[in-house]
């Protein structure tokens, strides 16, 4: 049987894969899970502030602009500062996860809901519709496919900030890589676990934008015609 170190970095790979599967899956889960509750928890709260300010104009570029000065910290930096309060783990990068993910889904949300034509609301007034029935019935649904698309871009810088959280020994994917940057000669171990990460990021961006076309009302007109 041929030696590790005369294995070239393609076999190393393969070699790692099939002696570790099962830890390997159980980092892309916990990664994975990580990525998706921050982004989770900032949708909850990020919607409905972006409903919000599109009714309250003024305040706007006051809630945008915090969210702005959010994403101009660096993301090691923000986990240290959240680690001082929340401790070691993964809590601490899913609550990065989720201050990073709140500006993309405020801004698509502020500007699909923005962005629908008044003439509807208008007549969805004419017709006696409250402003909770205007919202769920017509701003929502003709604006769904813009906020899936902050969320879309949420997920995927998710993927990657989770990769850094092996730092404060929340887990996932970059636990691999980090192993590999410690190893002699890591760079399969790195591989093994940068090729999962991207493919995760590669994956959600590829199925997310799929149910942004779905959810397009424009695309759905001219499937009709």
């Amino acid at each position: 049987m041929m030696n590790l170190s005369e294995m070239n970095t393609l076999q190393q790979l393969l070699y790692y894969y099939r002696e570790n599967a099962g830890y390997v899956f159980e980092q892309f889960t916990r990664h994975f899970l990580i990525s998706i509750y921050g982004v989770l928890f900032a949708a909850i709260v990020a919607i409905p502030l972006g409903f919000w300010i599109a009714r309250h104009k003024k305040l706007a570029d006051w809630i945008i602009g915090a969210a702005n000065v959010i994403q101009t910290i660096p993301s090691l930096a923000l986990l240290s500062i959240l680690m001082l309060g929340l401790g070691l783990g993964s809590d601490t990068v899913i609550a990065t996860v989720f201050l990073y993910s709140l500006l993309p889904i405020i801004k698509n949300t502020y500007t699909g809901v923005r962005n629908v034509d008044t003439a509807l609301l208008d007549t969805g007034k004419g017709m006696g519709m409250t402003r909770l029935q205007l919202t769920y019935m017509v701003e929502l649904p003709l604006s769904l496919s813009v906020i899936m698309a902050g969320l879309r871009n949420a997920l995927v810088v998710a993927i990657g900030i989770t990769a850094i959280g092996t730092f404060i020994g929340a887990g996932g994917l970059g636990d691999i890589i980090s192993r590999g940057v410690n190893a002699t000669n890591g760079t399969a171990i790195i591989l093994a676990g940068a090729i999962p990460t991207a493919l995760m990021a590669v994956l959600a961006d590829w199925l997310l934008g799929l149910l942004e076309k779905r959810l397009d009302p424009s695309s759905k007109v001219t499937s009709k015609h």
